[in-house]
């Protein structure tokens, strides 16, 4: 893969004017000043069929976005895409019909999964209009922003 088109895509979802929404996004920025070769890091606000063509021609993925499956605020879910179907129920907040957990499906139809696709979900509190994050959420991002830079560095054998 060239230099222009990494092989890891780490993508953040969310609007960042729904408080707790915002986490994916906030998640890739951090990311971003902390990985600076190796992998492309992009913000999205969700619509599926955007993120099909983001994650087109990738060996990686990580995706990150609020989820609200019920579980205490600022869990954070590690789903591995290529094992199991996402569930759609924790994806509820999406402004688009056609989100994360269905442009996985739809994939994994096409036969266009990446060879890995990793999705984090940071259970939120909060998806009200506001561009702050919930301190549990905030937290929760910080976590995941770690998780994220071990995992690309152990792909990149660093």
């Amino acid at each position: 893969m060239s230099a222009a088109q990494p092989a890891i895509r780490i993508i953040g979802v969310g609007n960042a004017f729904r408080s707790d929404d915002g986490a994916g996004l906030a998640v890739a920025q951090r990311v971003r000043g902390k990985i600076t070769e190796g992998a492309a890091i992009c913000e999205e606000s969700g619509d599926g069929a955007g993120l099909l063509e983001l994650w087109k021609g990738a060996g990686t993925v990580i995706l990150v976005d609020a989820v609200d499956s019920g579980a205490a605020p600022g869990t954070v879910h590690r789903l591995d895409a290529r094992a199991a179907a996402i569930p759609r129920r924790m994806f509820r907040y999406s402004t688009h019909g056609f989100g994360v957990a269905e442009a996985v499906e739809m994939a994994r139809t096409m036969n266009q999964m990446p060879a890995r696709l990793i999705v984090y979900g940071i259970e939120g509190k909060n998806f009200a209009a506001g561009a702050e994050l919930s301190p549990e959420v905030e937290q929760a991002a910080a976590e995941v922003t770690l998780r994220i830079i071990d995992e690309v560095r152990a792909l990149q054998g660093q």
